[in-house]
């Protein structure tokens, strides 16, 4: 069915929307903690020139101390994945440096 405006002329077609933004919520708790008002300044500073929060930066931080980065894991794949590649070393130093 098509619409029609006032007077029996059909209705402009409707647009969608170029971009759709999608919000995933993660359920946050709050931390308190303590630290020397100059270190802190110091710290929001830094983050300021980061162009990010000091919140962001402290979750950054509590996500590698926590262990949840992929570094490690990424290291090994890597490993495996030249697992062929042999060297047929040790080198002298002058074997090193020949260019």
């Amino acid at each position: 069915m098509i619409a029609r405006a006032p007077g029996g002329r059909s209705a402009p077609p409707l647009r969608r929307p170029r971009y759709t933004k999608l919000v995933y919520a993660k359920i946050m708790r709050n931390v308190t903690f303590s630290a020397d008002e100059e270190l802190i300044d110091r710290a929001r500073l830094r983050a300021r020139v980061e162009k990010k929060t000091l919140n962001a930066v402290f979750r950054e931080w509590l996500q590698r101390y926590a262990g949840n980065s992929t570094a490690a894991a990424e290291y090994e794949q890597l490993m495996r994945r030249l697992s062929h590649v042999k060297a047929a070393g040790p080198y002298t130093r002058d074997e090193m440096n020949a260019r």
